[in-house]
């Protein structure tokens, strides 16, 4: 007489639960971040000092008939606050925030400045000569050194600084007036 196995059911062949599992994990994750804000990415620099560096002018930019300035950490200690924009003439991103940072301008007690990321000299130039430039002075990081020192994950992206030149927060894509409005008060050391 021969004997006949039992059907193992399911769980006699596991790798059939991996689908499941995986699926599980999966909404899990999502479950975890649903809430967050996208545009929110922690970074280790919160509460920090800026990292020391000193950018180069955009070449041929002019404000007013003068040219604009490079910049270094020391300009980021500011009284009213300090906002560092990253920006590049080739992100789509960028030009959608540029109203937003041509507002943010013609406010009073506040640094906006520009650091152009990894971008050609024409082109920026260009950029800021047709949409405006908000910024009060203009550093190039043409090799991405000082953006990585800031931990930049991809532009734009703008930083609140205080008045000791402490980063407070870090805003990634484009700014709404919202946002903006935000970084400033962070930046000023409101509540």
């Amino acid at each position: 007489m021969s004997e006949l196995a039992a059907p193992r059911g399911p769980f006699g062949k596991p790798w059939l639960l991996l689908p499941l599992a995986f699926f599980l994990a999966l909404a899990g994750l999502f479950l975890a971040r649903i809430g967050r804000d996208p545009a929110v990415i922690p970074s280790p620099l919160i509460g920090q000092e800026a990292p020391r560096f000193a950018l180069a002018p955009l070449q041929g930019l002019t404000r007013d008939g003068e040219p604009v300035a490079g910049f270094s950490d020391a300009d980021l200690k500011s009284s009213g606050g300090t906002l560092l924009n990253v920006f590049a003439s080739w992100c789509v991103p960028c030009r959608e925030e540029h109203p937003v940072l041509m507002q943010l301008a013609k406010e009073k007690g506040v640094t906006l400045l520009g650091l152009n990321h990894k971008d050609g000299t024409e082109n920026a130039r260009r950029f800021l000569g047709g949409l405006g430039n908000p910024y009060a002075k203009v550093g190039v990081d043409s090799s991405g050194r000082t953006s990585l020192d800031f931990g930049v994950y991809g532009v734009p992206e703008t930083f609140a600084i205080d008045a000791e030149g402490r980063i407070v927060a870090k805003h990634v894509g484009p700014l709404t007036i919202a946002d903006a409005e935000e970084l400033v008060r962070k930046a000023a050391g409101r509540r």
